[in-house]
């Protein structure tokens, strides 16, 4: 059974370890380095599930964290957006994606955001389609530099007003 909860401070070990297992298993789709993160304090941590405006969410398979996902408003006003999305390769083909997008889109929306956005790597091309079903659309908005300090991110944009 799937499960996804609203993460708080308190929980930030559980963040912790889906956030290191997710630079470590998939290194290529963050713009951060497990190095940046590793050796993080437990402050470091909590002040992460603390950023103001923000909804950060875990999706758990029977009892067991496999996922996460974070909206964050943005500093464009009516825009929200999508961070830090990550599943366990053993959660991956379940909807689970699914439905971490969906719980940020509805936080988003019930913030009244106009627009849900994301950023995802070149070549990442199963998070991309997988953006592109859930109704994003690739803009030519130049994306974060990644740390290999050559190649940029792709932003994506869902409209969430009809």
């Amino acid at each position: 059974m799937i499960e996804l909860r609203e993460l708080t401070s308190d929980d930030w070990q559980v963040w912790r370890a889906l956030r290191l297992a997710a630079l470590e298993e998939a290194p290529y789709a963050f713009g951060s380095r497990l190095s940046d993160w590793a050796d993080a304090e437990e402050d470091r941590w909590r002040a992460r599930l603390e950023l103001p405006g923000s909804r950060n969410v875990v999706a758990e398979l029977d009892g067991r964290p496999v996922g996460m996902a974070s909206g964050l408003r943005a500093e464009e006003d009516g825009v929200v957006e999508l961070v830090s999305m990550w599943i366990a390769p053993d959660g991956r083909g379940r909807g689970i994606g699914d439905q971490l997008m969906a719980q940020v889109e509805q936080w988003a929306r019930a913030a009244d955001a106009r627009v849900l956005k994301l950023s995802v790597v070149a070549g990442n091309e199963k998070a991309h389609n997988l953006y592109l079903r859930a109704g994003f659309i690739d803009t030519d908005e130049s994306g974060d530099l990644m740390p290999d300090g050559i190649h940029r991110e792709l932003v994506m944009r869902k409209p969430l007003t009809d």
